[in-house]
Parts: C-alpha cells; sequence; structure tokens
C-alpha cells in the first residue's frame, strides 16, 4: 500500500469538484495511507488556489493537486468558443498534457497506480489503458440517471426521440421506477444537435463507448457512483453486466462530522454574517434557497422567486452568484436591499447551511451533489429543476417521500404562488409535512449509516481500494 497512487481527474466546474475532492479525501484516509493526487484543468487549478505565482504543484497535507491543460487554460467561454470543437480539443489536448503528467509521476518515483476519472472526462479511460494503468470511471450523479443514460445509447434512444415532445408520456426503462419523459435527463429528450446539449450528450456516449470496448476485451468497467445500497438498490444493477460500486453519499466530511469545513470552492464565500444571522432565527423557520453553480437565473424568474419568499411571510437565505446578481441587478431588481427575514449572498457553505438547525427547507435545482447533502441533513426539499440530470433527481426525493416539485409555466418559470405552495406543503404544520420530516430523518440516518465506519459505501471504497492495491 505504501506505493499506492491514485490520481483522480475530473472536470473543472464546482459540481465536479466537490464530490472529486470528497473522494480524494477518503481514499487518502483509508488503509495505508495510500497518495492520492487530484487533477483538474489549469483553468480550474487556478481558480482553486487563486494566489499561486504560477502553476505549480499543491499538497495540503493530505492530498497533491497537479493541473493539466485541456486546452482552454482561460476557461471555456460559451459564447465566444465552439462548442462543436470543444470535445476534440479537450481530448487532443488533454491526452498529451496529462500523458506528461503521468511520465512525470514515473520519473520522480511516484508511478500512478490507479486512475479514476470524471465520466465527462473518457478520454482519461483510453489514456489510463494506453500506460497499463488500472482505472475507474467516476459518476458523480445517481445510479437511476447512469442507468438511465446506459438504456438511452443501448437501444432505446429511438423510443424516446419518439416521444420527447410529450412531457407527461410514462417511460419504463429495465430495472428503474416508472418516469415521464419530464423526468428524463434533459441531454436525452432535447433534441437540439447545435448546442450544448449536443456537446454534453457526446461526452457522455464517449463514456459509453469507452466502458463497452472494456468489456468487449474481456475487462469487467468499474464505474464508482454516488450513491448507496439503500437508496438505489435496482438502479444499482439496472445496466446490463457494468460494476456500479455505491461509495456515497460523498459530502464533506464537515458536514458529518461537525468539524472545520474543507471545502474547496472555484467561487468565492460572501463577507457577510450568514451563520450569525441564522443563529438568531428559531429552529426550523429559515427557507435556504440556492440553483448551484451555473444555473443563470433570468430576471423574472428571480422576481417570481423574491415575490414567493415574501409570501411566504418565513426568513429566508438565497444565494445568487455574483455574475448573476450583477446581471439581475442591472435590470433593476433589488437584491442589496436587505430585509429584516431577508438575506441574499453571493456564495456560502452550503455544508454549514443545512446543518443548521434554523434552516427548515431547501429550494433547490436539485444538482446531485445538492441532492446528497439534503439527504445527509435529513432536509426536506423543494425541487425546482433546470436542466441534466437535475428532474430525474427530483423525481428520485419524491419517490424518497421527503420532496416536492415546483411546477413551472409555459416559459420554465416556477411562479411565486406556486413557490409559495410548495414551500408550505414542506414547512407548514400538518400530517403530510410532518411525514416529509419524518422520513428525512430517516433517510439521513440510512445516509450516515452507508458512509460512517463499516457502513455499506464505506465497505465498498476500501475494497475497491485493496482490489486496486492487490492488481498493481
Amino acid at each position: 500500500m505504501e506505493k499506492q497512487h491514485f490520481l483522480v481527474v475530473t472536470y473543472a466546474a464546482q459540481g465536479h469538484v466537490n464530490p472529486a475532492l470528497n473522494l480524494c479525501r477518503r481514499i487518502a484516509r483509508s488503509a495505508g495511507s495510500p497518495r492520492v493526487t487530484f487533477s483538474t484543468s489549469i483553468f480550474g487549478h487556478r481558480r482553486l488556489f487563486p494566489k499561486l505565482a504560477d502553476d505549480e504543484e499543491v499538497h495540503d497535507g493530505l492530498i497533491f493537486y497537479v493541473p493539466f491543460s485541456d486546452g482552454y487554460d482561460d476557461g471555456f467561454k460559451m459564447d465566444v468558443d465552439d462548442n462543436n470543437d470543444y470535445q476534440n480539443r479537450i481530448k487532443t489536448v488533454g491526452s498529451k498534457t496529462l500523458a506528461a503528467v503521468l511520465r512525470s509521476f514515473e520519473e520522480c518515483g511516484r508511478p500512478v497506480t490507479c486512475l479514476v476519472y470524471n465520466m465527462l472526462l473518457a478520454w482519461v479511460g483510453d489514456l489510463a489503458r494506453e500506460y497499463g494503468i488500472r482505472s475507474a470511471v467516476y459518476w458523480i450523479q445517481p445510479a437511476t440517471v447512469f442507468a438511465a443514460y446506459y438504456h438511452y445509447f443501448h437501444g432505446y434512444d429511438g423510443f424516446i426521440a419518439s416521444h420527447r415532445d410529450d412531457p407527461l408520456f410514462t417511460v419504463n426503462l429495465p430495472g428503474l421506477p416508472q418516469f415521464k419523459i419530464r423526468d428524463l435527463p434533459s441531454f436525452i429528450v432535447n433534441a437540439k444537435s447545435d448546442d450544448i446539449y449536443a456537446m454534453a450528450k457526446r461526452l457522455f456516449q464517449d463514456m459509453f463507448d469507452v466502458l463497452d470496448r472494456q468489456e468487449a476485451a474481456g475487462t469487467t468497467a468499474t464505474v464508482l457512483v454516488n450513491t448507496f445500497d439503500e437508496l438505489e438498490a435496482d438502479a444499482l444493477v439496472a445496466a446490463g453486466k457494468l460494476k456500479l460500486i455505491p461509495i456515497g453519499p460523498m459530502v464533506p466530511s464537515s458536514l458529518l462530522e461537525g468539524t472545520k469545513d474543507d471545502v474547496l470552492d472555484l467561487f468565492k464565500p460572501d463577507v457577510k454574517q450568514y451563520m450569525e444571522w441564522l443563529d438568531s432565527k428559531p429552529k426550523k423557520s429559515v427557507v435556504y434557497v440556492s440553483f448551484g453553480s451555473l444555473t443563470v437565473l433570468k430576471q423574472r424568474q428571480a422576481e417570481e422567486i423574491l415575490r414567493g419568499l415574501r409570501a411566504t411571510g418565513r426568513p429566508y437565505l438565497w444565494v445568487v452568484r455574483k455574475d448573476n446578481r450583477a446581471e439581475l441587478e442591472a435590470g433593476e431588481l433589488k437584491l442589496g436591499e436587505e430585509e429584516e427575514d431577508g438575506m441574499v449572498v453571493e456564495w456560502c457553505s452550503q455544508a454549514r447551511v443545512l446543518s443548521h438547525p434554523a434552516v427548515g427547507c431547501f429550494v433547490t435545482h436539485c444538482g446531485w451533489n445538492s441532492t446528497v447533502e439534503a439527504l445527509a441533513c435529513g432536509m426536506p426539499t423543494v425541487a425546482v429543476p433546470q436542466w441534466t440530470d437535475q428532474a430525474t433527481n427530483a423525481k428520485l426525493m419524491e419517490i424518497c417521500g421527503i420532496g416536492v416539485r415546483a411546477e413551472v409555466d409555459a416559459e420554465g418559470a416556477v411562479e411565486a404562488a406556486e413557490l409559495r405552495r410548495c414551500v408550505e406543503t414542506v414547512m407548514q404544520e400538518g400530517e403530510r409535512a410532518e411525514e416529509m420530516r419524518r422520513r428525512a430523518e430517516m433517510w439521513k440516518d440510512k445516509a450516515r449509516v452507508a458512509v460512517g465506519e463499516g457502513g455499506s459505501s464505506d465497505r465498498n471504497l476500501r475494497a475497491f481500494v485493496e482490489e486496486m492495491a492487490s492488481s498493481s
């Protein structure tokens, strides 16, 4: 084990960085204390460590951080760069520069023995095979979404495409709950072929192509999944012969252990004293609102949210990223005016907020990181899914009985009255809300047991680490 070296390579977006870092910490603390290196693009590395003079290696006492170039060292600019060239460029440039990283490790006597790569970076799997390194995909979304993509790329694409215009059409995919078209990942429902949807779908297709090649070569493909047995037992075996290993929920250890934050953000936290503000509020009284690191709220949607929050008469803490906030305030939406029972921040420690006793409801886009953090905190949710896997995640929360999904209008916006209705459904007194809170606590216990010492996910991750050691 002393010679083991895990290299975890991830896409440079906050929702991808977080679970990758949580995985790195878990592996580094496993038996034998293997060496763990985290690697993302130079652009992401610079944002994680803005005070560095150059793109040098960093060590925080537990994890090493080494960047590679994906050809977009100043970041991919959706309104400037060519979406169609993106996939080829990151593969071509990334393969060359990450290969140089692998060679440098070899030359200095610390060769990589296992390469874990993000689901959008399928070319890393090919690179691992070229260098004879054991590898595993890290699927940071639920197993249900993985299985939905699997079936789409293995015979169900035509069926889904033929019904994509009917959001309420019922879909039955092998091994999965009954869904409607609107519950499926947007990348396989949206028909556009010249935008980010098409680009993302190609990246997922690449990943399944790599896994299929491994299977065809007689090698069992390993997929680490950010979920746990008790949550998705059926979905974990719904993707053919692929070996899905549940190792989640991959949430910050600070959330589980009540310790100091161990989160690295691509965004600068707000300086406002939001935790002190929460301290002043009654137990389970605050509505927390955040749509994550990518969603950009349009003017009307932000106005409806603000009206809906005010209509509840409850205190609220609302995250509106700095870039989005500037755009909204240019349109005369006054988010800077503090209210006695409302606070708007540009970024915050979500784990600390969801763990705070004053928070009683989470209005969320239902990104999977936010969803599993809500699960681990026993927090009932109001889901307002936007795109990608979020609609499926929202459906899973409904199935678990810990959330409600807000209905949107023809423009895709949730109106103030609907938001108020959903918040009251979750937070009011009454049998339904009480049952939702009870189930939220039940899932909190299950999630924490899974990742606790000796839990199902803990055992799975330890077994994976040991297997990589024995096969190297």
